[in-house]
């Protein structure tokens, strides 16, 4: 069936308001100051928490 009406401009965008990307969280590493997610280990250094450090290796491509 067709709309019996035109749906307005404002009808429409307030049906898509909650629709919108949300920004990412970003934390500071303690160690380094480079941004991280928050719970997860810095890219840069590996420092997870006081007593939790990963050791990170470098990858060799092909």
């Amino acid at each position: 069936m067709l709309p019996k009406k035109k749906t307005s401009k404002c009808r429409t965008r307030t049906r898509r308001a909650h629709k919108h990307l949300k920004p990412v969280n970003y934390s500071v590493c303690k160690k380094c100051d480079h941004a991280k997610l928050p719970h997860a280990a810095c890219e840069n250094c590996g420092y997870v928490n006081p007593s939790l450090t990963l050791q990170l290796g470098t990858e060799e491509g092909s």
